[in-house]
């Protein structure tokens, strides 16, 4: 329950970060506004589009009389439509981070500056940044794809059909929402997109409690567009305590990806098993480590204190 609670505070203080800063909060809404743009002109295709595709795809009722030639294309195009804005809403935070990477590098990188440190992430071309971020996004729709065909099969179900299984739907896309958006922050600290989902399968309440409410007020036309720069700064406060950044030390601490591992290597690393014994003359001095600045805790809490737990 306190992860939980905690997810939601993080999501209200990314949306209070972006209200203390409102040109980071205009600049977070360009790639929002051409994202929902685009979706708009498809959705308006769509409705006009939708009785000659219902036509094309029942050619078996063109002799059918009235009414129920016009019953079942009604049909059709109404779950034409209702399809079409169901993976508009599901694919629209991801679409828009696509589109909007390069600006919501800048901002999560602002918010982490504002907290007091930035790692400074892998040193990669923009077009490799984009390929990257499309991977990982269709890797983590495909996932929650599969759990939505179980979850369609499972509404069949008389009364947990239509009362478990709806709650459980919405928990389930506020936790890859929350993936989606904590790709920013990981992508940063290059962790890859497999150990992001070890880390918060570890820590589920906390990704349902950031990602499930926003998944409800997303459903609201135009609020999508609003709260994304702040979801954006909630999900990079939350990597900040998920995943510490910085010094060999911590960045092993909660299973996180390869990049964290390696740093680890580099901050620490033992002496071979099966060394021999250290020679008398003195080793020479290690290498002077420039001192990196305070990273103060930035959420409710933190959360990197325990390991996950598997799923």
């Amino acid at each position: 329950m306190r992860d939980l609670v905690a997810g939601m505070r993080y999501l209200g203080e990314g949306q209070r970060w972006v209200a203390r800063h409102g040109r980071w909060w205009g600049f977070g809404l360009i790639p929002a506004l051409i994202a929902l743009v685009l979706y708009v002109g498809v959705l308006i295709a769509l409705a006009i589009w939708s009785g000659d595709l219902a036509a094309w795809a029942t050619p078996f009722a063109d002799d059918w009389g009235s009414p129920w030639q016009g019953l079942l294309r009604g049909v059709f195009v109404a779950l034409l439509l209702a399809g079409g804005l169901t993976l508009s809403v599901l694919t629209f935070t991801a679409v828009t981070l696509l589109i909007g990477d390069p600006f919501y590098e800048s901002l999560s990188a602002k918010v982490e500056e504002s907290e007091g440190y930035c790692p400074p992430g892998p040193d990669r071309p923009l077009w490799r940044e984009l390929a990257l971020a499309l991977r990982d996004s269709v890797h983590v729709l495909l996932r929650a794809a599969g759990f939505g065909i179980l979850l369609f099969v499972l509404g069949f179900v008389p009364f947990l059909g239509q009362t478990v299984v709806p709650a459980i739907g919405f928990c389930v896309s506020g936790f890859f929402l929350t993936v989606e958006l904590t790709a920013v922050a990981m992508q940063r600290r290059d962790v890859p997109v497999r150990a992001r989902l070890r880390l918060l399968r570890g820590r589920k309440a906390l990704a349902v409690g950031f990602g499930t409410p926003l998944v409800l007020l997303f459903l609201i036309p135009f609020l999508a567009v609003a709260l994304m720069p702040g979801a954006v700064a909630g999900a990079t406060l939350l990597v900040r305590d998920l995943v510490p950044a910085g010094n060999g030390d911590e960045g092993g601490h909660g299973g996180g990806g390869e990049g964290m591992d390696e740093a680890a290597g580099r901050g620490g690393a033992a002496a071979p098993a099966g060394a021999g014994p250290v020679p008398a003359s003195p080793a020479p001095p290690p290498a002077p480590h420039a001192p990196q600045p305070p990273r103060p805790r930035s959420g409710p809490g933190p959360s990197a204190g325990r390991p996950p737990a598997g799923w």
